[in-house]
């Protein structure tokens, strides 16, 4: 017998157990999660999500609905070669978080604001309430945690590589949120909370990852009764943005965040996923849908979803506003960004696009008592 085969001889029994207690440990998981599965009750509990709605408003800022432009590479700052800041062709897609701009005073409530939902669900049967109620807490409750986490650790240029704790594992697949003693990662609650118990795949776009190549964040925390409505618009933002949907040959190149998402909302990458496109492509999206054949994976920006691309430039302006000399500083990299901004939004603006919708309904349409808003299933 070989040197190789004695040796694989000798692990063989100790890569079998292993291997079982990886699937045992597995199946603890499973079960652990299992009472996070949606359960009628009629209860019509509603949460409060006040506090996270003013952090939103303060921490994000809106970069408006994609140009479908790619924006080149651009110039590096007099005097060097580097460039600074954010420098990705999607870097005017997606709502943005200020976070140079968050201190450790703005970040210590976040942590107690999580620390809070995680409370509250060990308090009251989480499972148990209206399904979009359900939705809206995992869904706020992911996404302040991912902003805390990013917030703690900046600068980092990609929330994707960040490493955390002492086994130096990923943002994403830390288990750092605790729900009624079950520990879980982000990616816990995408995939063994929301995606397996909710069919609609919307959902997806409820989820930040503090990344460019990711789903927006929203400047209005979930609740039961707007879920839906603003999944609807962060599909919609999504699908028609470059980094969400490219054609390039004969190929639809689609975001990797599907990937994620395939096994229980797109068994077939291709005609599932093109299908579930097409309810919230416009037209130019849905013109490459109908012609492009192939499905392919895109190239995925992990850039941080901020203003500095993740980075402290030693530069300042300083900013002046009715006279007086703010506190505030601004870097070379993030002033080149909001001149972009505001380009983009006259761009925008002058195309018709940068407006709100009001609709008029007839009178005597409207009943006293709004009707629920309609559970996402």
């Amino acid at each position: 017998m070989t040197a190789m085969a004695v040796l694989m001889a000798t692990a063989a029994p100790a890569i079998a157990q292993v291997e079982q207690a990886s699937i045992a440990a597995g199946i603890a998981a499973d079960a652990d999660f299992e009472r996070f599965t949606p359960r009628p009750s009629g209860a019509s509990t509603q949460l409060d999500y006040s506090f996270y709605d003013e952090a939103l408003e303060f921490m994000v800022l809106r970069m408006g609905q994609s140009t479908r432009d790619g924006m080149g590479r651009p110039d590096p700052n007099l005097g060097t070669r580097r460039v600074f800041g954010h420098d990705s062709r999607y870097r005017l897609e997606g709502n943005r978080v200020v976070f140079s701009f968050l201190e450790d005073e703005a970040l210590a409530p976040l942590f107690e604001y999580r620390q809070d939902l995680e409370r509250i669900a060990a308090e009251i049967d989480i499972a148990t309430l209206p399904r979009n109620e359900q939705l809206a807490f995992w869904m706020n409750l992911h996404n302040v945690a991912v902003i805390e986490q990013i917030g703690r650790n900046y600068p980092s240029a990609s929330p994707s590589r960040m490493k955390l704790g002492p086994d130096k594992t990923s943002l994403d697949t830390t288990r750092f949120i605790n729900v009624g003693g079950v520990a879980m990662s982000p990616r816990d609650i995408r995939t063994r909370i929301v995606f397996p118990n909710w069919n609609d795949p919307d959902v997806i776009y409820g989820f930040f990852r503090g990344e460019i190549g990711g789903p927006s964040i929203q400047r209005r925390a979930f609740t039961g009764t707007n879920v839906d409505e603003l999944l609807d618009v962060s599909a919609r933002e999504f699908v028609n943005s470059l980094r969400g949907v490219e054609g390039y040959g004969k190929n639809l190149l689609v975001s990797a965040i599907y990937e994620e998402a395939a096994p229980f909302y797109f068994p077939q990458m291709g005609a599932d996923l093109k299908a579930h496109l097409s309810t919230h492509a416009e037209d130019v999206v849905s013109g490459l849908i109908a012609e492009k054949p192939e499905v392919k994976v895109n190239q995925y920006i992990d850039t941080v979803a901020d203003l500095a691309g993740g980075e402290r430039e030693m530069n300042f302006f300083n900013v002046e506003s009715d006279g007086m000399m703010q506190s505030a500083r601004i870097t070379p990299s993030i002033a080149r960004m909001l001149r972009e901004r505001a380009d983009k939004m006259e761009k925008l603006r002058k195309e018709g696009l940068l407006q709100g919708r009001v609709i008029i309904l007839p009178p005597g349409s409207v009943p006293e008592t709004p009707p629920p808003a309609p559970e996402v299933e």
